[in-house]
């Protein structure tokens, strides 16, 4: 996922992206727990695209309050 992406996105969807990521990290976390995940590289992907999503929403945040 890349970032001019995520500009075009609504503040409901970028928090709804959000928990989609968090929650899909979580399952592969307790699947490298247990040790029956394939592709670890996903996890450093999950983070990434969750740390995209967060700055998005900041900085959207950001702009609003100068705005007003």
């Amino acid at each position: 996922m890349k970032f001019s992406e995520l500009k075009d996105l609504t503040a409901q969807e970028l928090t709804a992206r959000g928990n989609d990521l968090r929650r899909e990290l979580f399952n592969l976390k307790l699947q490298k727990a247990s040790a029956q995940l394939e592709k670890t590289a996903r996890l450093r992907t999950l983070r990434r695209d969750l740390a995209r999503v967060e700055t998005a929403l900041t900085q959207r945040r950001h702009s609003q309050s100068a705005a007003v």
